[in-house]
């Protein structure tokens, strides 16, 4: 299997089962582990940091990007950064159903990012299914918070420290909690 035939797939959102698919993602895992231990292991500058994202997520990053480690990612070639975004030390992004992040952005310490999830009966739960991640311009992830599968965050919207999003956040709206609701929007 070759990457862009995975990326096509997994916009399907069907299962990623089988052994083909498995065998992808598991070389993609041991790629993106390298690179993301090689950028975790010692001290890097904003320009070192974003030559080896770079390499991982396989585009030219914006000089305005600022990730501070360490970083983490179990495949790496399916996140989307804009321009002028910030990342937070200790984040985690399950990316295999695509992360995408608008210019702008502020994700805190710790924040998860999972774009897979696993059915619920016990013979289907080692398979799981993607859905993209996609955060709007000026969003502003507090720490500590989860944002998961299929969910869209519109521009200039808040999800507060330790939020739970399940699902799509509107622009200028701030959310909070487990599950995530709304708090009020912005004026």
């Amino acid at each position: 299997m070759k990457l862009n035939d995975f990326l096509e797939y997994v916009k399907s959102g069907a299962p990623l089962d089988g052994d083909e698919i498995h065998a992808f993602m598991n070389e993609m895992s041991e790629s993106a582990r390298r690179i993301t231990f090689e950028l975790n292991g010692s001290y890097h500058t904003q320009k070192e940091i974003r030559t080896l994202l770079s390499k991982l997520f396989e585009y030219e990053l914006d000089e305005s990007v600022r990730v501070f480690p360490p970083f983490y990612t179990d495949f790496g070639r399916n996140i989307k950064l804009g321009k002028e975004v910030f990342i937070n030390a200790c984040c985690h992004f399950q990316d295999h159903g695509g992360v995408v992040i608008g210019d702008g952005c502020q994700i805190g310490h710790n924040v998860v990012m999972a774009t897979l999830n696993h059915f619920l009966e016990p013979e289907r739960r080692k398979s799981t299914y993607p859905a993209p991640i996609v955060l709007g311009r000026n969003v502003w992830v507090g720490s500590n918070s989860t944002i998961l599968q299929g969910v869209t965050i519109g521009d200039n919207a808040v999800i507060a420290a330790g939020a739970v999003v399940t699902k799509d956040v509107p622009a200028d709206t701030v959310v909070g909690g487990v599950p995530a609701v709304k708090i009020k929007t912005m004026e």
